[in-house]
């Protein structure tokens, strides 16, 4: 019995020391071995960033490393919120103004979205054709609070901005064509724009542009654009602007599906030598390109981009758009001496619009898999984030108050239990969260 009692004192004696030692050990691991998987509302252990410079001003290569303060080209964000600290530039959202009702527009825009055929005709036989037919039956899953509304309606601008800033999110992204241009389901909207600026400026909410794929668009005719709209809109009060690591101060402009130019296009508007570059002119900013496929990195670095953005709210649709690659798309970036600006979403559902597209559907999951795609986007130290998206009902992705609504032929899905204002609130929570931990991160 008593050597039975010595071998347990000296088993407990044994796993007490290795206890003892495998604390230890973990005390010595540093900060960068990992990663925290707190919730908001838990503090992070402050950790220095640093990235590799490869951009010098003649974006000539060079290769010594350099702490993210120090003085370089790199486009690195350093935004704050505004003076009333209740709203963060660092947290971009794309929004829409493409709806149109018959009072205001002399009839249904978007809101009567024509169901999508799929491109194989076997398929597309065993679905369903035609458009919807407002306002009881509305191309999106879900129905705003507001109604299918027109995005002329001042009322609803002002609602928009007073939502936006309720979620904390400082720049609106703004989806746009050139005058007299539009989507294949729209109608121009270019006009509208001095009254969006108007309204976001009344809320302190900053205004970005995000140029589509419009017909004809190659990298002179974005050359244009981009002289269009800093002519025109760069001296009001809600233009946004950008602080780079050089103190130098540059709009921001995202780019849609940017794939559609060569690289070498795009080389001759973004690079310093280029053909017709913008570099080093009043035109100059910080360019975003939209990352799909992996092959896109490459393309991204020689075409002159300043950086690169994901837009999709479907974790898994793309190589860019699904967050298990977000960490290898981020040290690309880093070595490159490009931002990486990932894009989060609500959820995803288009099959109103594309009734054969449901293995793209991302479930809400009340709020979970926002939280979990916004826990994703800062477990990578972005700049900053993007929402996709404030408005855009056919797909799904909006975070916009949304009320229960059942008719005759639909059962609209809705935010319940929760409020019409949970992706709202969620939103500022993340926001919030966001601005601290990015505080430890460049301590």
């Amino acid at each position: 019995m008593a050597r039975l009692r010595k071998k347990a004192c000296v088993a407990l004696f044994l796993f007490t020391l290795f206890i003892f030692g495998t604390m230890m050990g973990l005390r010595t691991l540093k900060p960068t071995d990992g990663f925290s998987d707190l919730a908001p509302g838990l503090k992070l252990l402050p950790v220095a960033a640093e990235r590799m410079d490869r951009r010098s001003v003649s974006s000539e290569v060079v290769v010594s490393p350099i702490h993210v303060h120090a003085i370089t080209d790199t486009k690195v964000v350093y935004t704050n919120s505004n003076p009333e600290g209740d709203i963060y530039y660092d947290v971009h959202i794309f929004y829409y103004t493409w709806f149109g009702t018959p009072k205001l527009d002399g009839k249904y825009i978007h809101w009567d979205h024509v169901l999508v055929p799929h491109w194989d005709p076997k398929i597309a036989a065993s679905y369903p054709k035609g458009r919807h037919t407002p306002p009881e039956d509305i191309g999106s899953s879900f129905y705003p609070e507001l109604g299918p509304y027109s995005s002329r309606d001042p009322d609803i601008l002002e609602s928009h901005m007073e939502q936006l800033r309720a979620a904390a999110a400082g720049v609106l992204v703004l989806s746009w064509y050139p005058p007299g241009m539009a989507d294949d389901n729209g109608e121009p909207t270019e006009d509208l724009v001095p009254s969006l600026l108007n309204a976001a400026h009344r809320h302190g909410i900053k205004v970005a542009f995000h140029i589509q794929p419009y017909k004809g668009r190659t990298d002179r005719t974005v050359h244009d654009n981009i002289k269009y709209i800093i002519d025109k809109y760069g001296n009001h009060g809600a233009f946004y602007r950008f602080k780079t690591s050089t103190g130098k101060i540059l709009p921001l402009f995202y780019i849609y599906d940017s794939y559609l130019t060569p690289p070498e296009d795009w080389a001759n508007l973004l690079s310093s030598s280029g053909s017709h570059s913008l570099r080093k002119t009043p035109y100059d900013g910080v360019f975003i390109s939209l990352i799909v496929e992996e092959r896109h990195k490459d393309d991204i670095v020689s075409g002159g981009f300043d950086g690169m953005y994901t837009y999709f709210a479907s974790n898994g649709f793309s190589f860019g758009s699904s967050h298990q690659n977000w960490k290898a798309i981020k040290t690309f970036c880093d070595i490159n001496n490009l931002m990486f600006i990932p894009s989060v979403g609500p959820g995803y559902i288009d099959t109103s619009i594309r009734p054969w597209n449901n293995h793209n559907t991302r479930n809400r999951v009340n709020g979970k898999y926002y939280e979990t795609s916004l826990q994703a986007a800062l477990m990578v130290r972005p700049e900053i984030v993007t929402i996709t998206s404030f408005n855009e009902w056919h797909e799904g992705t909006q975070i916009e108050k949304a009320l229960p609504k059942k008719t005759l032929t639909r059962m609209y899905l809705d935010y319940l239990p929760h409020k019409p204002d949970l992706y709202l609130e969620l939103t500022r929570k993340w926001a919030e969260q966001f601005n601290k931990e990015k505080e430890q991160w460049l301590m």
